[in-house]
């Protein structure tokens, strides 16, 4: 499957040494993931202790990451080689379960000469 390589992709308005030649609409990339019983338990004793409650961190990081190689998959299927304007979003669904999006602009771009 086509997709865009994450070298391709940044959080500005350009990608430096690349020209846009088209932009290729919005893509996205979204994730629905909820906390298990044993994870919200592990979660719970960790904060008694303080710190970075590495559970969570863990549970958050799959998410972007699934949520991110959505959106380069996305932007594949768009024909373009590099995505701008890339951010993340959150927000909870219900409790214990939350939606984690990455969306940018799909570009096509060539290297300046």
């Amino acid at each position: 499957m086509a997709r865009v390589t994450p070298t391709m992709v940044t959080t500005g308005n350009e990608l430096p040494g690349y020209r846009i030649v088209r932009p290729m609409g919005i893509v996205r990339g979204i994730t629905v993931r909820s906390r298990s019983i044993v994870g919200n338990l592990g979660a719970s004793l960790q904060t008694l202790v303080g710190g970075n409650i590495s559970i969570y961190t863990g549970l958050c990081e799959k998410a972007r990451e699934e949520a991110f190689e959505l959106m380069l998959q996305h932007a594949g299927q768009h024909g373009a080689n590099a995505v701008v304007a890339m951010r993340y979003d959150a927000n909870d669904v219900a409790q214990g379960v939350t939606e984690v999006l990455a969306y940018g602009t799909a570009v096509l771009v060539e290297p300046l000469t």
